[in-house]
C-alpha cells in the first residue's frame, strides 16, 4: 500500500481520483460495483517495477466524485478514454473486474485502437445469471432499505458481530471482505444513489441486462486473458465458456477454489498471470475499414 498514492483529475466538472505508478507496458484496471483503487493494490505493489499501472476509482466509487447523471458502461468508457487522454496514454492493457470487465469490453468495442490486450476477471456482461443480492436493488424502495441497512448503526453493530466471531476463530474470506468493504461506503446518500444507478444501467431483476457478446462478434479478435473463481457466487464461473464464444482464441484460468475476487483470493498467482500475459508482447492496433 505504500506505493498507492491517489492522484485527482478534474474530467468534465468532477474530480476523478486515480494511482498512476511505475514505468514500463501501461495497464489500466478497472474495479466492480462497490469497489474501488485499493482491491487492486498488491499489484501495484508487485509489478510497478517494470509495467506502469494506472488504477483509477469509477465515478460513483471510493474516492472520486459521485455525481448525478450517467452511469451506464458507455458512460464509464468514456471517462477512461479522457483519463488516458489526459495522461497522453494511447494503448493500454485493460484489466476489469465484474462490472469492470463489462466497461473494459464497452472500451474496446468503442476505441480499439486504444487496447492492446483484455484481462476479464468474473466479469459481467457475458451472461443474464448475476447474485439475487445485486438484483434485489433494482426493485422499487431498495433506496429506502438501503438507507437503513447501511446506516451507521446498523454497520456498527455488524462490524461488533463480526469482531466476536473473530474472536472464536472465524476468518472472511477474500470475498466477504472486499463486499463488506464496498457495503460499508455506502452510509452516505451520494454513495447509495450511485451504487443504486450504475447497478440498475446493467442489471434488471431477471439478471444481467446488458450482453457483451452482440458487441464483440464485430470487433477485430485481440489477445484476451480471462480468470474467474470456481466458486464465484456473484457471477457463475460458467459464463467463461460463454466468454470463449464471444472472445474467440482467448485464454482461461480458473482458480479453484476462488470466490467472486479470484484477485485477491490468490494474488500472486494473478500477478504471475498478468505479467506472463503482458510480456507477450503489444498486440497490432485495430485497424477501421
Amino acid at each position: 500500500m505504500a506505493r498507492m498514492a491517489p492522484r485527482t483529475v478534474v474530467l468534465h466538472g468532477q474530480e476523478l481520483s486515480y494511482v498512476d505508478s511505475g514505468s514500463g507496458p501501461v495497464v489500466l484496471f478497472i474495479h466492480g460495483i462497490l469497489g474501488s483503487q485499493r482491491q487492486w493494490a498488491h499489484l501495484v505493489d508487485t509489478m510497478d517495477d517494470d509495467h506502469r499501472m494506472l488504477v483509477p476509482d469509477l465515478f460513483g466509487h471510493g474516492e472520486s466524485a459521485k455525481p448525478l447523471g450517467d452511469y451506464s458502461l458507455s458512460a464509464h468508457a468514456a471517462t477512461m478514454r479522457d483519463l488516458l487522454d489526459d495522461l497522453g496514454v494511447e494503448r493500454v492493457t485493460l484489466v476489469g473486474h465484474s462490472l469492470g470487465g463489462g466497461i473494459a469490453m464497452q472500451f474496446f468495442y468503442l476505441f480499439p485502437e486504444r487496447v492492446e490486450r483484455l484481462v476479464l476477471v468474473a466479469s459481467g456482461g457475458l451472461g443474464r445469471e448475476v447474485n439475487l443480492l445485486l438484483r434485489s436493488a433494482t426493485l422499487p424502495g431498495a433506496a429506502q432499505v438501503l438507507s437503513v441497512i447501511a446506516s451507521a448503526p446498523v454497520l456498527s453493530r455488524v462490524e461488533s458481530l463480526g469482531r466476536g466471531a473473530s474472536k472464536v476463530g472465524w476468518r472472511p474470506g477474500a470475498d466477504v471482505n472486499a463486499i463488506w468493504q464496498g457495503f460499508s461506503s455506502l452510509s452516505d446518500r451520494e454513495s447509495r444513489r450511485a451504487f443504486l444507478a450504475t447497478t440498475r444501467a446493467v442489471i434488471d431483476f431477471g439478471g444481467q441486462s446488458i450482453s457483451a457478446h452482440d458487441h464483440l462478434e464485430g470487433v477485430l479478435p485481440i489477445p484476451t486473458l480471462i480468470v474467474w473463481g470456481s466458486k464465484d457466487r456473484m457471477i457463475p464461473a460458467w459464463h467463461a465458456l460463454s466468454a470463449q464464444r464471444a472472445v474467440p482464441d482467448c485464454r482461461v484460468e480458473l482458480f479453484e477454489g476462488a470466490g467472486h475476487f479470484p484477485h485477491l483470493d490468490d494474488p500472486d498467482r494473478f500477478a504471475r498471470l498478468l505479467r506472463e500475459f503482458v510480456a507477450a508482447g503489444p498486440a497490432p492496433a485495430a485497424t477501421e475499414d
